[in-house]
């Protein structure tokens, strides 16, 4: 049967108007609970409600690993007795189990229950509630423009949309009615924001200041740092950056932000989806909006001023200045010890001559700062002054007198070979049993006006010794041998040495 608007009008009230992506309501609850007389009123008998409006304070310490601690203070009324509160604008990510409410003025009210109600308000989400329910199909005639509208039942709703209209079955593809859907009311397990409940058993009736703290995933940071190196290469002006990333559903209005460098242990489950006088040395410091302090076995970066992180936004806050760092230039060769184990004959071997910028992090070279983990680039001004990109690295955590090696790139001007100049096998075959020697020559060139010192670093497998070299060598660590050659200007070294290993 079909009726006209005006009668449909007299039988439905408080209608919600969608097309697979709009709705039209007349919602009188913001909080999206329920919308008919009797069922708002009895949630509000039942409900005590706290929005944004309550908010007195807001904190947010962020990890590395995609974590968070939210801590949120709210001024709300309670009844005395049961009750529930709910928290709304939590974040989407939150993980209930981690939730606990204290009262940090007033008496603290008994956690009897607490549900998460993460099922949100949407187009899709109307519809798949009222699978098995009845809604009003509205359409208009596309030549008088009349508006009307039939009853429909809702058959099925994923993967497209069933609908029983009258004595026929009507199906359309997803995201396609031919007209409008009309809801009588909002189903009562859909809320229009993440909403944490918790039942309450509450001695007396009064004002309390309550702080919510939990567990929150979809929040993180990084540390990037930019650096400018001096015509000389022996200075370099660093700043650092911390990049924050909301992707937790909720915003944080006023939040006072702190970050913990470090790696804080998770244990895994099934949730879903880091001596010197200071008054002497210019040393780096925090940007003036960062504070810095030691928390357990982390460091701890405090943000000065309240700041608001929106949901899905990136923002970038300043985490040090340190003009003036001194640096230092090495140029390393690094071997392979799989060159050990067989002859070579002939074969000439291209060895790549990295270049690295280094560093100790301390007072003395103007640093002196735990360092978070993140990516350091570097630039220079060329002839005309114009800054040029020259390369970038990974650090991780420093700590303060630890050493900053940045790997920049290769030379262009230092060349190096190595080839094998002997080989013979003297014993066994097998597990330390095998043992052989080995000759080599690495030819070092180099191509600069200016003379350049190379490093050389040989990891040799299992037991060696070295039998004969042309320099002297140091030892590295257990698999190690490290040559520094100096290289004159437009001219070229050689290395010659012979190693028996046993492996």
């Amino acid at each position: 049967m079909r009726v006209t608007v005006a009668t449909a009008s007299k039988l439905i009230a408080a209608l919600a108007l969608t097309n697979m992506g709009m709705t039209e309501t007349s919602m009188a609850d913001s909080n999206a609970r329920v919308t008919t007389p009797e069922r708002a009123s009895t949630a509000a008998a039942q409900e005590q409600r706290s929005t944004l409006e309550d908010q007195i304070e807001l904190a947010v310490t962020i990890y590395n690993d995609d974590l968070a601690l939210i801590r949120d203070s709210r001024r709300v009324e309670l009844p005395a007795g049961r009750s529930e509160l709910a928290f709304r604008d939590v974040s989407a990510r939150i993980r209930p189990e981690t939730a606990l409410l204290r009262a940090t003025e007033g008496a603290a009210p008994q956690v009897i229950e607490q549900n998460f109600d993460f099922d949100l308000l949407t187009p899709a989400a109307l519809l798949e509630k009222y699978v098995g329910r009845e809604v009003a199909l509205a359409s208009t005639h596309p030549t008088t423009g009349e508006r009307t509208e039939e009853p429909a039942t809702v058959l099925a709703a994923s993967d497209g949309v069933v609908l029983r209209v009258g004595d026929r079955i009507e199906t359309f593809p997803a995201g396609q009615v031919p007209g409008r859907l009309i809801y009588r009311d909002i189903p009562a397990s859909l809320r229009d924001r993440p909403t944490l409940v918790l039942a309450l058993e509450s001695a007396e009736a009064g004002s309390r200041l309550l702080e919510l703290s939990y567990l929150s995933g979809g929040l993180g940071w990084k540390a990037d740092y930019v650096g400018e190196l001096s015509a000389d290469g022996r200075r370099l002006d660093l700043t650092g950056w911390v990049t924050l990333t909301n992707r937790s559903g909720t915003g944080y209005r006023n939040a006072q932000l702190q970050l913990v460098a470090g790696e804080v242990n998770q244990v895994e489950d099934e949730r879903q989806a880091p001596q010197y006088e200071a008054m002497a040395l210019r040393s780096a410091a925090p940007a003036p909006n960062m504070r810095e302090e030691r928390l357990f076995e982390y460091h701890l970066y405090s943000l000065a001023q309240p700041t608001t992180l929106a949901d899905n936004q990136t923002k970038q806050v300043a985490l040090l200045d340190a003009p003036g760092v001194s640096v230092g230039k090495e140029l390393l060769i690094q071997g392979n010890q799989r060159v050990f184990q067989e002859p070579h004959g002939e074969l000439t071997q291209e060895l790549p001559v990295n270049v690295y910028l280094t560093a100790t992090n301390d007072a003395a070279s103007h640093l002196g700062l735990p360092l978070p983990a993140g990516i350091l680039r570097i630039y220079q001004r060329d002839s005309q002054g114009r800054v040029q990109f020259i390369g970038e690295d990974r650090i991780d955590h420093t700590p303060k007198h630890a050493t900053l090696r940045l790997k920049l790139g290769q030379a262009f001007d230092v060349t190096a070979e190595r080839k094998q100049t002997a080989f013979k096998k003297l014993s066994g075959s097998g597990p330390w049993q095998y043992q052989s020697e080995s000759a080599y020559e690495i030819g070092v060139k180099n191509a600069k006006p200016e003379p350049e010192t190379v490093v050389i670093q040989e990891r040799i497998p299992g037991d060696w010794s070295i039998l004969e070299e042309s320099a002297a060598h140091e030892q590295g660590n257990a698999n190690t041998a490290v040559w520094r050659l100096e290289v004159p200007a437009e001219s070229e070294t050689r290395l010659r040495y012979r190693v028996r290993v046993r492996f």
